[in-house]
């Protein structure tokens, strides 16, 4: 039997999908990421973003769950830095651990977009 393709959810059969979860902070849309963020598993941070009140534009992404992340995560963090900042907000990106930390700053994203050590830092600077 072939595997299954991967969603943008995990689920039960799909382990280590990518899953995002969301709640608002004092005006900051925090997104949890926890699995893989990938070519088959970005839709789920794109849903996130849509269905998100669009007068949100301070964004955090809470990576400390993230366990790979390829191209198609610095993408979409770019798109979105590049949809907020227009609005004068901002994305922050907290709590990457080594495997996802180390691809941002080869690409120099950590340039562009402010990376903080925890969530809390991210929240309160």
């Amino acid at each position: 039997m072939a595997p299954q393709p991967r969603t943008g959810s995990a689920g039960p059969d799909l382990p280590g999908a990518l899953t995002v979860t969301s709640h608002v902070h004092d005006g900051v849309l925090v997104l949890h990421l926890a699995g893989a963020l990938d070519h088959n598993s970005g839709q789920a941070l794109r849903r996130a973003l849509d269905t998100a009140d669009p007068q949100l534009c301070r964004i955090v992404c809470d990576l400390a769950e993230l366990t790979f992340m390829d191209s198609t995560g610095i993408n979409l963090f770019i798109t979105i830095h590049q949809r907020v900042s227009p609005a004068g907000g901002w994305l922050r990106l907290a709590a990457a651990g080594e495997t996802v930390l180390r691809p941002l700053e080869i690409v120099g994203l950590d340039q562009i977009i402010d990376l903080y050590p925890t969530l809390g830092d991210a929240l309160t600077a």
